[in-house]
């Protein structure tokens, strides 16, 4: 999963406003679209990273990949848009 995302760019960033029911309605609808996505967690945020992926996680059902920097990579298998393959253990 990592090595998949490495070469993704934050689609969403987290500001100063924090995690709001909107920003987890936009993360899960991209997850839908590509099960594989990384947020940015800004500066000015109030919540520090391991909130905000709390919330993220919660909110959207997905799962944390990794947290890395303020960066904070999500996977959510797609119900209609499949792209990853996973290996099965």
């Amino acid at each position: 999963m990592r090595s998949e995302a490495h070469h993704l760019q934050p689609l969403f960033q987290v500001g100063k406003h924090g995690v709001n029911d909107e920003l987890v309605a936009g993360v899960g609808d991209a997850l839908e679209k590509r099960e594989l996505l990384k947020v940015s967690v800004l500066q000015n945020c109030p919540e520090d990273r391991g909130e905000v992926a709390e919330k993220l996680v919660g909110g959207t059902g997905a799962e944390l990949v990794q947290t890395i920097g303020n960066t904070i990579v999500l996977y959510r298998e797609s119900k209609e848009n499949k792209r990853l393959l996973l290996p099965r253990a």
